[in-house]
């Protein structure tokens, strides 16, 4: 009998860091896509037979968030990335992008123990007006601006994922009001953040090397390096 029950400890042990691996939620733009990863009516960036002339990302293990969770010994949840999205309701053109911004988006992403939304790049490249500082009683001509949009963003995540931790990427050469703009709603509301620096691009979007230094500088802020 005592050693039936040595076995069964000793097969416990050994399947306690499979069952204990964190599992990591993605909400993003064209960065975090790749085809057949994400939910089929978002628009796609990377693919697997992309064109040369915009990226050399080719396989999903090339990506930033594959190679995080691959390297740090996470599992993936739901990936909800859609290329050309802003955290704002307001897109290119001054279109309403009320369906595809990360608010609409926020409430979708599973169970997880950990999210990453990486966001504000579109925000940034579409001319969205980023508006006044505000931390509640949200009206819906509010969110066309990202300051408050991106409020609202953080105050619904951390109230839908209750004791998860959640980590803002802030992506390289944005304009300074919307780098500037994300460290202080992150700080007020408790949200960690990551400012990448250095990460190499094609058509304005990481490669192969790219990806590898926002994976690198993710693990470091995840405690994973």
């Amino acid at each position: 009998m005592k050693q039936i029950l040595l076995v069964v400890s000793a097969l416990l042990m050994l399947a306690e860091p499979i069952s204990a691996r964190e599992t990591i939620a993605i909400l993003g733009d064209s960065y975090s896509t790749f085809e057949g990863f994400i939910p089929p009516q978002n628009a796609i960036w990377y693919h697997a037979r992309p064109d040369r002339s915009q990226t050399d990302v080719d396989d999903v293990m090339q990506t930033w968030w594959w190679r995080t969770i691959n390297e740090g010994g996470y599992k993936l949840g739901v990936n909800d990335s859609w290329s050309g999205s802003t955290i704002c309701n307001t897109g290119y053109g001054d279109e309403d992008y009320s369906d595809r911004s990360f608010m609409s988006r926020v409430t979708k992403l599973g169970n997880p123990d950990i999210i990453l939304i990486f966001g504000g790049t579109n925000d940034s490249w579409c001319g969205a007006a980023v508006g006044e500082y505000k931390y509640g009683d949200f009206k819906r001509g509010d969110l066309y601006f990202y300051r408050p949009a991106l409020a609202k963003l953080l105050d619904d995540a951390k109230k839908h994922y209750p004791n998860v931790r959640i980590l803002f990427i802030i992506n390289s050469e944005l304009r300074p009001d919307i780098t500037e703009s994300t460290k202080k709603i992150c700080e007020h509301y408790g949200i960690e953040y990551v400012e990448l620096h250095d990460i190499q691009k094609q058509s304005g979007h990481p490669d192969q090397k790219g990806m590898a230094s926002i994976s690198e500088q993710v693990l470091q802020a995840l405690g994973r390096d």
